[in-house]
This record gives structure tokens, C-alpha cells and sequence, in this order.
């Protein structure tokens, strides 16, 4: 009797055994690389140079010579410098549409800067060349200090069509009326130079 007792219990169980299923084995979690870490992004670049200057020399038969500084601020570009060999009194100075000293009379850095094609005139004025500039005057000595804003549409570095920079500087023989077409009437190039983008301070 308890041998029959004992086999059917083990019959039971195995038959419980053979009817249950086992669980699948719990799939193993995918391995995610890990995400790299982004690189770490450069800060941008400055922006446009703030500051350019440029050497002047004399064009043939002449002995104007000088250093000029222009540096962005608010309101547009101010140039600094001085200038000698001059003969005493008004002489225009403007910024040219090339920068180019070649010719030995200053006509290879063409007419005035104009990115707007627009008529010469006082910086003051609504219409006005981008490369127009106020007077400079040179005491008896024939030396001038050179300390102004130029035309507010200029700048330094950016590379836009109002670009200072590459441009060519020219000192003229004669003061700018400011109105006669399209130089002024400021006369000979006395000094030519090219502007060339400077570090920041």
C-alpha cells in the first residue's frame, strides 16, 4: 500500500513536471554603446577684425608720408595718425576702391570707395561716397594730425561690400569741396596706401 502511495506520487509529479513549461531564460539586455560624448564645440571665431591700418607714401615727385589707425566703435570706423610733408592748409583724404599703389601717381587705386554707387559728398551729408572723409589740415610745418570718424557705412574685417579693408588710402593735393563730382575737386595724389587689418587691442 504505501508502495502504491509512493508510486503515485512520484507518477504525479513527474507529470506535473512534464506538462509545465519552464520559463524562457530572460532574454539578455541588448549592450548599448555607450553614446560618445559630444565634442566639445569650439567658441566661435571672433567676429570682424575691429582694427586695420596702413602706411602712406608718396606717389612720384612727392614726400607725403604717415601712419593711419582705424578701429570699429560705436557709430562706425575712427582713424588716428599723423602725416608730413605737407604743404600747410586743407587736403582731402579718402578711402579708394583698390588697393593698389602701383602707378607712380596713385591712379591705380582708382575712384573713391562706392559700394552704393552713389554721389560724392560730406560725410554729413544723407548721400555720400562710403570712402569720403572731412578734411585734414596741415600746420606750417607741413604736418597734420589725422583724428575723425569716417563715413558711418564703413567697416573693419567683415567682408561685406562696406569693407574697409584692402582698400586703398589716398592723400589728395587740394582740400574736397565736398561737392563737385566725384572727387571734389581735391586735386593731385599726393600719398597712397593700402589698409591692412591690424590685431584688436
Amino acid at each position: 500500500m504505501r508502495l502504491t502511495q509512493t508510486l503515485l506520487c512520484a507518477a504525479t509529479v513527474l507529470a506535473l513536471a512534464a506538462c509545465s513549461k519552464p520559463e524562457p531564460a530572460a532574454a539578455p539586455e541588448a549592450v548599448t554603446p555607450e553614446a560618445s560624448a559630444p565634442a566639445a564645440t569650439p567658441a566661435p571665431e571672433a567676429g570682424g577684425m575691429s582694427m586695420a591700418k596702413v602706411t602712406l607714401k608718396p606717389t612720384e615727385g612727392n614726400k607725403v608720408a604717415g601712419e593711419l589707425s582705424f578701429m570699429s566703435m560705436e557709430g562706425g570706423v575712427h582713424v588716428t595718425g599723423s602725416l608730413t610733408g605737407l604743404s600747410p592748409g586743407e587736403h582731402g583724404l579718402h578711402i579708394h576702391e583698390k588697393g593698389d599703389c602701383s602707378a607712380p601717381d596713385g591712379a591705380s587705386a582708382g575712384g573713391h570707395f562706392n559700394p552704393d554707387g552713389v554721389e560724392h559728398g560730406q560725410i554729413t551729408a544723407e548721400v555720400h561716397h562710403a570712402g569720403d572723409s572731412n578734411n585734414i589740415t596741415a600746420d606750417a610745418d607741413g604736418n597734420a594730425t589725422v583724428n575723425q570718424m569716417l563715413s558711418s557705412n564703413v567697416d573693419i574685417g567683415k567682408g561685406d561690400k562696406y569693407d574697409i579693408v584692402g582698400k586703398g588710402v589716398i592723400v589728395h593735393a587740394k582740400a574736397d569741396d565736398y561737392k563737385t563730382q566725384p572727387t571734389g575737386d581735391a586735386g593731385g595724389r599726393l600719398a597712397c596706401g593700402v589698409i591692412e587689418a591690424a590685431p584688436a587691442m
